[in-house]
């Protein structure tokens, strides 16, 4: 099965403000029938970079079996790390990076945890310039920010 899933990360007030993530996974069953799956989360003390990697988890994790995965995210920092290698360069190197260890090394083994079963793709888009799904993500990032977490299931099957 074919998902593509759409992410965005929010620190209010970064680098040290209250994070929060924004997620949207979709999909086309057999039937041509859409599906879709909100998921957002978050309000802690934290940095944009670790909600734009929450972000990424979480709809990884939310899938139930092994698919084909994009993911559409407006965070170089992600993406980069993805599609340029610098992940394996990481591991290879005990989680140390040119200037020093790799920050958020947590979350990246817990997102290579998740994608384990899947073939993913990474792909970066500008923010805030019209893409729909990005956007929506953009304020359900902000809303788990703000303390106004949404966690809705639009009906992404499970089986």
């Amino acid at each position: 099965m074919k998902v593509t899933i759409y992410t965005d990360g929010a620190a209010r007030g970064n680098p040290n403000g209250p994070g929060g993530y924004g997620t949207i996974l979709q999909y086309v069953d057999k039937n041509g029938t859409l599906h879709e799956r909100e998921l957002s989360g978050g309000y802690e003390k934290t940095t944009n970079n670790r909600m734009e990697l929450m972000a990424v988890i979480a709809g990884l994790e939310a899938l139930k079996r092994p698919c084909q995965v994009e993911v559409i995210s407006d965070s170089r920092y992600v993406t980069d790390a993805f599609n340029k290698h610098w992940i394996e360069g990481w591991m290879k190197k005990g989680w140390k990076g040119s200037t020093g260890p790799v920050k958020n090394v947590d979350l990246w083994k817990r997102l290579l945890a998740a994608a384990n079963p899947h073939e993913i793709k990474l792909t970066w888009v500008r923010g805030h310039d019209g893409h729909p799904e990005n956007e929506r993500c953009d304020r359900l990032a902000t809303g788990a920010a703000d303390g106004e977490g949404l966690q809705k299931d639009t009906g992404l099957a499970e089986g």
